[in-house]
């Protein structure tokens, strides 16, 4: 857990009794602790800041409480916390420090992902000149907090516009009053976007650009964790292409760069209209069909219809282990169709966004379809998600997206 700068003069004001299983969790550095090896003393409020002991009464560290998750408590510091507001724009400017070092080439991308940035339940996302923030707990949705937030963005950053992207049902779980999304402050809420551009002194020259409007479309508005898987397609991308599951069209227009034509697919109709004028917007010229994935695979297998690079970026299907089978089938399903489309030497890119499927789960999966497929295939590339949503050691939450690029034999 990351040790703070913090005031250390004083404890929170409420604490809580976590049992010998919630003390190995934290000793094994996951921040969670879990409703049931919690013991709350005294009418604690919801998203209060909290000191946590062990059954002994020794102190281990602060934490943020809900009333209403099962994940009761959320460790923030192992130092004692005065000033919740002064953390929380601390480690803002420690994640704007981070993505200045680690994120070039775009001017899009995640400032603040929640737990690993040592800021449980609160998530920010750049888009060039606004900003979109989304929260989902009971301490990061306070008065004092949600005022520290803004202050700070607005000072370190200077966005013409802040948004937030309300989702209902976690503020439902979390039992927060009813919201909407909507402009916080600032002057507009939509902007175009680039990524995967080429740098050099004083310069900025090719990538793709897309629009973006923080009210519209899915999460905060854009998968900013694909950015660099979108670069890696376009490496190896060639012939004809295919792109399922395009939304608005983050690997299409990126594989438009080295394709020689490309077909975006998508069940939804708002994002193939964005993907069409995201097209514009990069002048390219690509084909988008409205259509479910697994029917229009069906049919191009059938029909024989052959591509020479497939991109396959489904929603995550397993939301919950419950899942986990249903999910192995459908992602089976989808990767046997599409290596049986590809010709010889074709490139697949094929990816999942399910926390619930291990990367050795979704690599037997692939190396399972291509079998049944009679292919043989080749990794190029085994890739998680953008930099900018970073991996905390021993808290296997944050590692959840995978992305395999394999040539087809």
């Amino acid at each position: 857990m990351l040790k703070t700068s913090a005031a250390r003069t004083s404890d929170a004001p409420f604490s809580v009794k976590i049992s010998p299983r919630g003390v190995d969790r934290l000793h094994s550095g996951h921040p969670w602790v879990y409703r049931s090896d919690v013991a709350v003393f005294g009418d604690v409020p919801k998203g209060a800041l909290v000191g946590v002991t062990d059954p002994r009464g020794k102190f281990l560290g602060s934490a943020l409480y809900s009333s209403s998750s099962q994940i009761a408590i959320r460790m923030i510091s192992r130092d004692r916390v005065s000033n919740l507001p002064n953390l929380v724009a601390e480690r803002i400017r420690a994640a704007i420090s981070f993505r200045e070092r680690t994120v070039a080439s775009t001017n899009a991308y995640r400032l603040i992902f929640s737990e690993a940035d040592f800021l449980p339940g609160l998530i920010v996302d750049c888009y060039n000149d606004v900003i979109s923030v989304q929260i989902l707990t009971q301490a990061m949705d306070t008065d004092p907090v949600r005022t520290a937030l803004l202050q700070t963005l607005s000072n370190d950053l200077n966005p013409v516009g802040i948004v937030e992207r309300v989702d209902g049902r976690i503020r439902d779980l979390e039992q927060l009053s009813p919201r909407q999304s909507g402009l916080l402050c600032g002057e507009k809420s939509s902007t175009v976007i680039r990524m995967n551009f080429e740098e050099s002194p004083g310069t900025q020259a090719g990538g793709v650009q897309f629009h973006y409007d923080g009210l519209e479309g899915q999460k905060t508005g854009a998968f900013l964790d694909q950015r660099e898987n979108y670069a890696a397609a376009a490496r190896h991308a060639h012939g004809e292409g295919l792109d399922v599951f395009c939304y608005q069209g983050g690997f299409a227009l990126h594989l438009a760069e080295k394709c020689s034509s490309v077909t975006g697919v998508d069940s939804s109709r708002p994002a193939l209209e964005m993907a069409e004028k995201n097209a514009a917007l990069n002048r390219r010229e690509l084909e988008w069909i409205e259509g479910n994935a697994f029917d229009l695979l069906k049919d191009y297998d059938t029909a024989k219809r052959r591509y020479d690079t497939i991109v396959l970026d489904p929603p995550a299907f397993a939301k919950s282990k419950n899942d986990l089978e249903k999910a192995m089938r459908g992602y089976k399903e989808l990767n046997l169709r599409a290596l049986k489309m590809l010709r010889p030497g074709g490139i697949l890119v094929t990816c999942s966004c399910s926390f619930h499927v291990s990367s050795q789960e979704f690599l037997g999966m692939v190396s399972s379809a291509a079998a049944d497929a009679h292919r043989q295939g080749r990794i190029l590339e085994s890739r998680g998600q953008a930099l900018d949503h970073p991996v905390l050691l021993n808290v296997p939450e944050t590692s959840y997206l995978k992305c395999l690029v394999v040539e087809a034999k």
